[in-house]
């Protein structure tokens, strides 16, 4: 039987969320923060303090390991464990108090910092799974950092295990801690020889046993708005100003679908995100998300269409529309490797757990990962209400999360020849 002691998982992870990686969306730099670096070293040090001989950490603050397969089976493909460092930008990350409710009881947890924030089963009802089991909160002023250090103690405790246990059968595990996924870099400098794995998993997802092998296909759409510029004192039938055309634009969206507020499921979204600009020059960006592509663009002629039309009533005003693939669906690629799911799959079950399976609103690393070379789906750490204030986990679901990595894995080798 395999088992993961829930308060060493807490341990760990309480450790970890300590350290500020918090990413930066405007910065060019790779890693877009260096104190994303400080848990890089951490994790560095810690599995060569577990016997992992060939642990290495880069300029970029990716870090890199392998545990050696044991079988005596020769075409086990190396499997890889992936999570990533940083915490979102969209609340702080610095100096984050976790607290363990080691004995949850059901009750209002008032965030003893800000007691104006407070868990309640009624808000987050997948809290009554947690009763008299461990759940972590931070103190009220930050984010707690679950996503994605839940899914970094996960697997960390999953490598001490097979450190320990050498006795349990499995091919070549490949470690990999990246930086920058909250904003949408975690793939730019990974370095795929050197990883050298055929298949992989991010520890990244919500729920106990919940398995993602879906997610948007993602780009970003960028309106750019040239007005005519003049003196405003002899402006009279001459000025056109791209301010005022940027927000007829926004004003133009509908208001009741097409939105994040607005959608759910499997229905896709356009979403502004900024407006920069003077009256000579403005510029809107969005995000277009959906699952397939010929929704995405779909969306991408309905957003175009609605600014043209709003531009037809600024006579002398022109626009650019310009568009950046983010990420692709990795259903697409996962569909022809089917044994990944379906081991995982194997793995939750194994774990005691029911399979949850889902499609993920957003994106992952694995996302990227399934298009240049190593196909790969998504599983639970049990993280949730991320990236806010109010984010929480339950001890318990982050050991299931490290045990499913133990069963997956010797899934691989038991299958294999």
């Amino acid at each position: 039987m395999i088992q993961i002691s829930s308060d060493n998982m807490a341990e760990r992870f309480m450790r970890y969320v300590q350290i500020d990686t918090q990413s930066d969306p405007v910065s060019t730099s790779h890693p877009s923060t260096e104190k994303q670096k400080d848990l890089s070293k951490l994790l560095y040090k810690e599995l060569l303090g577990m016997g992992i001989t060939d642990a290495d950490t880069d300029s970029y603050g990716y870090v890199y390991a392998t545990i050696p397969g044991n079988s005596d089976k020769k075409n086990i493909p190396a499997i890889c464990f992936c999570a990533h460092v940083d915490t979102a930008p969209d609340c702080s990350g610095t100096n984050v108090k976790p607290i363990h409710h080691r004995y949850y009881d059901g009750a209002d947890i008032v965030l003893p910092d800000d007691t104006a924030q407070v868990l309640t089963t009624n808000t987050s009802p997948y809290l009554k799974e947690h009763i008299n089991h461990g759940v972590i909160t931070a103190s009220g002023l930050t984010l707690l950092g679950a996503d994605d250090k839940s899914g970094v103690a996960a697997i960390m405790e999953a490598a001490l295990f097979f450190m320990q246990n050498p006795a349990v059968k499995h091919g070549d595990i490949k470690i990999l801690f990246t930086p920058d996924e909250e904003v949408g870099k975690g793939t730019a400098k990974v370095d795929m020889q050197k990883l050298g794995a055929k298949f992989g998993y991010t520890l990244d997802g919500g729920e106990a046993g919940s398995l993602e092998d879906e997610t948007f296909s993602a780009d970003a759409a960028t309106i750019t708005i040239n007005g005519i510029i003049v003196h405003p004192g002899y402006a009279k039938n001459k000025l056109v100003n791209a301010l005022k055309i940027a927000g007829a634009v926004l004003d133009a969206l509908p208001k009741n679908e097409w939105s994040p507020e607005t959608t759910s499921g499997q229905e896709g979204f356009v979403h502004p995100v900024a407006v920069n600009g003077i009256s000579e020059k403005a510029t809107l960006q969005f995000i277009v998300r959906d699952f397939t592509l010929a929704g995405l663009q779909h969306h991408h002629d309905r957003l175009k269409k609605i600014a043209e039309e709003v531009l037809a009533g600024f006579p002398g005003a022109t626009l650019e529309y310009s568009v950046t693939e983010q990420y692709r669906n990795m259903k697409a690629v996962l569909d022809q490797y089917p044994q990944v799911a379906a081991f995982a799959e194997e793995a939750i079950q194994r774990a005691g757990l029911p399979v949850k399976k889902e499609s993920i609103r957003g994106g992952t690393d694995g996302s990227r990962f399934s298009y240049i070379g190593m196909p790969c789906a998504n599983i639970f750490t049990g993280m949730q209400n991320i990236h806010s204030k109010l984010e929480w986990i339950g001890t318990k679901d982050m050991a299931k999360a490290a045990e499913t990595i133990v069963h997956l894995s010797m899934i691989w080798e038991e299958k294999s020849e």
